[in-house]
């Protein structure tokens, strides 16, 4: 059985605790990352919807690098949106900013009802780099 070893962002153990959950587990040289959301420090959502999606994304580097990643390591990124037809140009700029060239990791956007008051959501995997194993 390979070992599991939970990893934690600095600021974000309450969140994670309250709600029974790891951010990321490190397995080998795997980082296999929960759902990150744009909620603010106190779990709140972002109201704003860009502001949101960046925040995600933001809660989403804390994670990897807390595990020694950055996003030139994710292999698989898969987002949950609420209203994908009209979210999808503003998740696409942040994506830019983010992963401005090739190679991009694969990526799989998938449209739900209900994202527990937020509306957008990224899990990714990512391979720790030899050098943090």
């Amino acid at each position: 059985m390979a070992h599991r070893e939970p990893v934690f962002p600095a600021s974000r153990h309450a969140l994670y605790e309250e709600h029974g959950y790891s951010a990321a587990i490190r397995s080998g040289d795997m980082l296999f990352v929960s759902g990150q959301v744009g909620s603010r420090a106190d779990g709140t959502p972002e109201p704003d919807f860009a502001a949101q999606v960046q925040l995600a994304f933001d809660n989403l580097a804390a994670t990897l690098a807390a595990a020694g990643c950055t996003f030139d390591d994710l292999i698989d990124v898969t987002t949950y949106h609420t209203d994908p037809e009209n979210q999808f140009s503003t998740i696409m700029q942040v994506k830019k900013s983010i992963f401005p060239h090739p190679p991009y990791p694969n990526w799989t956007a998938v449209g739900v009802t209900w994202l527990a008051g937020f509306d957008f959501e990224i899990k990714v995997i990512a391979r720790i780099p030899t050098h943090q194993i």
